[in-house]
């Protein structure tokens, strides 16, 4: 196969679960899998939680939402995205999102594969007493990750 990859399946509930506190993250597809083509997450996040703006500077995002709403906020517009909804984010766009009403369920995909190992260390950092925005920060800088937005109200 080019590249190293070997086809593969995951039924439903597979995958490596990353526990994030709030939310939890199962890392469905990695760089390993897919010879770094793409890596996928899938997201289960409860009402109200939302990520700060931000820009990934090495990698292209999108989402499919599978359950529940998800208010997208991309460069200067404000979507709100039900289930079944696609978004593609370009590498550098200005984006966050906020989950609606209900407890929603998405599909994170990153061209080329990247965020795994940013959201291994949001995990491990989390998990800290002292853990302060500082660190945070500096966790989504080493990962390419600048936010340039206000902080969401229940962001980590």
């Amino acid at each position: 196969m080019a590249g190293g990859s070997q086809p593969y399946a995951l039924g439903p509930g597979e995958g490596r679960f990353i526990d994030l506190g709030e939310f939890g993250m199962t890392v469905k597809a990695s760089d390993a899998e897919t010879a770094g083509v793409v890596s996928v997450l899938e997201a289960d996040e409860p009402p109200g939680f939302g990520l700060p703006i931000h820009v990934h500077h090495d990698c292209a995002e999108a989402f499919y939402v599978l359950a529940g709403e998800y208010t997208m906020f991309l460069e200067d517009e404000e979507l709100v995205c039900p289930a079944g909804s696609f978004i593609f984010i370009p590498q550098g766009a200005r984006h966050g999102f906020r989950v609606g009403q209900v407890p929603s369920q998405k599909l994170n995909f990153y061209f080329p594969a990247s965020m795994i190992g940013y959201f291994d260390e949001l995990a491990a950092a989390l998990r800290r007493d002292d853990v302060r925005d500082d660190d945070l920060a500096d966790i989504a800088a080493a990962h390419a990750m600048e936010i340039v937005g206000p902080p969401s109200e229940r962001y980590v």
